[in-house]
């Protein structure tokens, strides 16, 4: 059984975060059309394959922990 900080921390990881402003929001979909954007230009000048396969996955990488970031710390700005 974890201790109480560890519970907490786990419930804050795994808890959705909606945004609780609209500049959150903003931010959200700024962050998912800057990565859109370059996966445009990605996919436009690499060859299909692994490379551009796990560039792409990496982006989504990216993209899902910039969207955490902004979610989890809202409280930080």
């Amino acid at each position: 059984m974890p201790d109480a900080a560890a519970a907490e921390e786990l419930l804050h990881r795994f808890t959705y975060h909606p945004p609780v402003t609209p500049e959150r929001a903003v931010a959200h979909a700024t962050a998912r059309g800057a990565c859109a954007g370059l996966a445009a230009t990605i996919v436009d000048l690499c060859p299909a394959g692994r490379e551009r396969a796990l560039a792409l996955t990496k982006l989504e990488e990216t993209m899902f922990w910039a969207n955490a970031a902004i979610a989890r710390h809202q409280e930080d700005s």
